[in-house]
């Protein structure tokens, strides 16, 4: 068993079988594009800001609508280690974020953990304390000193580091103090690239780690949309893409997934209340 999760023993044979033909992430990847009609979202980002969420944008959306879509449909919580699937224990979400908007401004990442009945206001309070604490200046966290420290070591050395810690990771031997500050490890990876005014990116998937899914925010858009009878309404959108590990679950599934993400995206409200039930894993 993994730190991380628990071998899930009842899955198909064929998808026992791919983690061996297709062994790196990499290799494995899926590309998926959609649009997403935000014009609910924004109404009721308004009224959050009005009430106690301030500083509520729309990737605390994003990320709520992820949380809740791993509550009912948790194959897509599964990760990769020594050519194994396994059902992940909880819900960890990794962020980069800049200490300063400028160019030269030092990049952290945040770990944003979660649980499958979190509601969107409590995905916000999570990310917003992750993120004050992070921005100040300096190595504010474990990944920070750990990068730092890395950065010292002569590349040769590094280079072996790196392949020990690969070997390690395959066979579920990292410590938990490494698999705690990693980037590499965890749900999902988000990044929102609205937020530097341009349209979202397919961003490749880490062959080191386990990250399954990486996704990426683009920036909004409007639009004006004609229906049957010649009327037209403005609409806000924003592109979102993902890269995904096709080893964990199949097309279908994440079709599905995605789709229930757009479906809480474009209404919100329903996020204010946790599931009315939790779905766990195969075993």
């Amino acid at each position: 068993m993994a730190k991380e999760g628990r071998k899930i023993k009842t899955i198909d044979p064929m998808n026992i079988m791919v983690p061996y033909i297709m062994p790196d992430r990499t290799g494995a990847s899926n590309l998926f594009e959609a649009t997403v009609d935000i014009t609910n979202a924004e109404k009721y980002l308004r009224e959050k800001r009005a009430g106690n969420c301030k500083n509520i944008g729309m990737m605390h959306v994003f990320m709520a609508a992820y949380v809740r879509m791993v509550s009912q449909m948790p194959g897509i919580n599964r990760f990769i280690r020594g050519q194994r699937i396994y059902a992940r224990n909880g819900i960890e979400m990794n962020l980069t974020i800049k200490k300063e908007m400028t160019l030269e401004a030092q990049e952290t990442v945040v770990k944003i953990p979660a649980i499958p009945t979190d509601t969107l206001e409590d995905i916000y309070n999570k990310v917003n304390v992750m993120v004050t604490e992070n921005k100040q200046e300096g190595d504010r966290n474990g990944m920070d000193s750990t990068a730092r420290f890395l950065s010292y070591v002569p590349g040769l050395f590094l280079k072996f580091i790196v392949w020990f810690l690969k070997t390690l990771d395959y066979f579920g031997l990292l410590p938990k103090a490494i698999l705690k500050v990693s980037p590499f490890h965890g749900s999902m990876f988000i990044t929102n690239m609205g937020s530097l005014g341009i349209d979202p990116v397919y961003h490749h998937l880490y062959n080191f780690g386990n990250i399954p899914v990486f996704i990426s925010m683009g920036r909004r858009k409007t639009y004006m949309k004609i229906n049957e009878n010649g009327e037209e309404s403005r609409k806000k959108v924003m592109g979102l893409t993902a890269v995904c590990d096709e080893r964990i679950c199949d097309g279908n599934y994440y079709a599905q997934a995605f789709k229930l993400i757009k479906k809480y995206i474009e209404n919100p409200w329903l996020l204010d209340k946790p599931p009315e039930k939790v779905i766990e894993d195969i075993r």
